[in-house]
């Protein structure tokens, strides 16, 4: 495969079989360059999540505090995104410019964690994370929709496994190296910084360009009166509820089960439950690029019912089975779990992108994730309680409910005249 090539405004327009190939191959070499960029730029999201065994330890946390290492990186996320809605800023500043930036600020405030010596000066370097990331996440996404019209459903797909493969990189190095929780968090941090080069150096709009806003804060109410992005919202809020508790907690979770099942975790580097944690986490770029295009072929909204709904199912018996199966059996139904959990998610950002407000995408989207992430930290707080109280069965079977309402503002959403807007009329 040969180096990206750059698209002019007569390939644009047509040009013929080889202004065709070329074209094609630029976007398919922006979506390659955007997905490295994403996959290390977000590294840093469960780096704290990644090594809080450790940090229970020498910080002396409780699990509500264990729980606040997660939460707070989403508090900052939820205010990053929301002050990114309401300035517009991903309409009004060149969105490389934000992607670059924030990476390189998330870097630093990770490493300012790795260097932290107790939870009062942690836990804020990990909410400044958050804030960063904000800048990341979303305007890679707005990033990837200039490069595509068709196959829009596939690309976002690839890009959010790419997060979801940056996610999931922090139980890798927790499993396969002998690092201490800080050399962890730095080398997370590295790969970040890595992610804003690549980004710098070789992310560029795309030939479908959204175009240019002015400041208007009002765009963050219009937003959701809009009843097709109202519904695709609903179905992002369903599909959040579910989420990150999973994979904030499916470390956990697995640890309980390799240790319930006389298992020595640790024998072999891929015997331990942060490696299986990391290839839960991972499934998930199958299963988003799967999705993704489905989608394409079949329908937005259909793609993200058919995934909340294995989602769910996974979620209501993986902690009975946890009781009584074997464990490969677990294991298996958790990488269903990790590949179906988050398959959905592009599908809604993709939405969004058809049936907003072109001038006001990104404005859309970064409301959107905002008020998404906010439901997170619900979820995040209440799954460990419900655990020690009554076992990870109802744990689990307390993210239902989102998937459960997912589904139903999908089956409404195909029913609207809006939906004919969606993967070129499939809904």
């Amino acid at each position: 495969m040969s180096g990206p090539a750059h698209v002019t405004g007569s390939q644009r327009a047509g040009g013929g079989p080889d202004a065709t190939v070329t074209a094609t191959r630029a976007r398919w070499w922006a979506l390659t360059w955007l997905a490295i960029t994403t996959l290390l730029a977000m590294s840093t999201w469960f780096s704290g999540t990644a090594v809080v065994g450790a940090l229970r330890a020498e910080w002396s946390l409780s699990p509500a505090g264990a729980a606040w290492l997660t939460i707070s990186v989403q508090l900052g996320f939820v205010a990053g995104a929301l002050l990114a809605a309401i300035t517009n800023l991903l309409d009004i500043v060149p969105a490389r410019h934000v992607l670059v930036a924030s990476a390189v600020a998330a870097a630093l405030a990770n490493a300012g964690f790795g260097l932290a010596h107790e939870p009062s000066v942690g836990l804020p370097l990990r909410f400044l994370t958050g804030v960063f990331l904000a800048g990341v996440y979303p305007t890679g996404l707005k990033l990837m929709a200039t490069w595509f019209r068709a196959d829009r459903g596939r690309a976002l797909g690839i890009m959010v496994g790419a997060l979801t493969l940056g996610s999931a990189a922090p139980h890798l190095v927790r499993g396969l190296a002998t690092f201490d929780w800080r050399q962890v968090v730095f080398a997370t941090s590295w790969l970040t910084a890595v992610g804003a080069l690549v980004g710098l150096l070789l992310v560029h709009e795309g030939p479908f360009p959204f175009p240019r806003a002015r400041f208007d804060p009002t765009q963050t109410g219009r937003v959701l009166r809009d009843r097709g992005v109202r519904l695709a919202c609903v179905g992002y809020f369903g599909h959040m509820w579910e989420l990150y508790a999973m994979w904030g907690w499916i470390a956990a979770f697995l640890s309980d089960v390799f240790a319930s099942h006389g298992s020595a975790p640790g024998s072999t580097p891929v015997s331990t439950p942060a490696v299986w944690s990391f290839a839960v986490i991972a499934a998930g770029f199958a299963g988003s690029w799967w999705a993704g295009d489905y989608s394409d072929r079949y329908g937005r909204a259909r793609s993200a019912a058919l995934a909340m709904a294995i989602s769910a199912t996974c979620a209501l018996v993986i902690g009975p089975l946890a009781n009584v199966a074997p464990l490969w059996v677990v294991l298996a139904v958790a990488l269903v779990w990790g590949a179906s959990v988050v398959a959905d998610s592009a599908q809604f950002s993709t939405m969004v992108t058809e049936l907003a407000d072109p001038a006001y995408v990104g404005t859309a989207l970064t409301l959107q994730l905002a008020l998404g992430f906010t439901l997170t930290v619900a979820t995040l707080w209440w799954v460990p309680l419900l655990r020690d109280v009554a076992g990870w069965p109802a744990a689990f079977a307390l993210l239902v409910p989102g998937p459960a309402f997912g589904i139903v503002a999908m089956w409404r959403l195909r029913k609207l005249p809006e939906s004919a807007r969606l993967a070129g009329g499939a809904g």
